[in-house]
């Protein structure tokens, strides 16, 4: 969202790390933007009861633990988002979508009227 930045961690090293590095969540003043397009607030300047009727600022904190973007926190949030979306797919009718058990991807196993079944997963990652 607008006002906020990501950046992956660099190792002690200096170096990027290749497999499961964290991705700090940085804020950014957007005060010369609220003030030309009245369209966000400025995360770092405003109280944060005005934050809290922020959508973008409550997505953070649903998709965060503290300043970094927690994959498991994602992987429950997809899910959920996935099985809201299936009920109003018209292929709801036909194929049962059951969410498996995964802290840190989303899969998902749909069961047709064959009995067919289907497993698919996302797993969360970042091009560098």
């Amino acid at each position: 969202p607008p006002g906020h930045s990501f950046s992956l961690e660099l190792d002690t090293m200096g170096q990027l790390p290749a497999r499961h590095s964290s991705i700090r969540v940085v804020l950014e003043c957007m005060c010369s933007r609220e003030q030309l397009l009245a369209d966000t607030l400025c995360f770092l300047h405003h109280p944060n009861d005005k934050l809290l009727r922020d959508r973008s600022s409550s997505l953070l904190r649903t998709l965060c633990t503290g300043s970094y973007l927690d994959v498991e926190k994602i992987a429950c949030w997809v899910q959920l988002l996935v099985r809201s979306a299936w009920l109003l797919l018209p292929q709801s009718h036909h194929c049962q979508l059951t969410v498996l058990p995964s802290s840190r991807s989303c899969r998902f196993q749909l069961t047709g009227t064959s009995k067919v079944n289907i497993c698919t997963e996302m797993i969360f990652a970042v091009q560098q």
